[in-house]
């Protein structure tokens, strides 16, 4: 899931090296942390959102394909 979202940041950003994803298990679930670079917020959240959702939507997908349940949080690194 972790290499998913990698993968559509990756391709959605100006500067890919920037993306970072961090996973980390909840309960049954588990949560992954999207970092972007700043000026790539915009690309990566979308008109309203709808960019963000779709991702969050792909991932929900893929992980309850696997039995699994996941989140996405978006942001910018500190």
């Amino acid at each position: 899931m972790k290499e998913l979202v990698e993968y559509i940041a990756g391709a959605l950003v100006d500067d890919p090296t920037q993306v970072r994803v961090n996973q980390r298990r909840r309960g049954e679930g588990t949560e992954l942390s999207l970092l972007v670079g700043k000026e790539d917020m915009g690309r990566i959240i979308g008109r309203n959102g709808r960019v963000a959702n779709a991702i969050r939507l792909l991932l929900q997908v893929a992980a309850s394909q696997d039995g699994k349940q996941a989140t996405l949080h978006i942001s910018e690194p500190d």
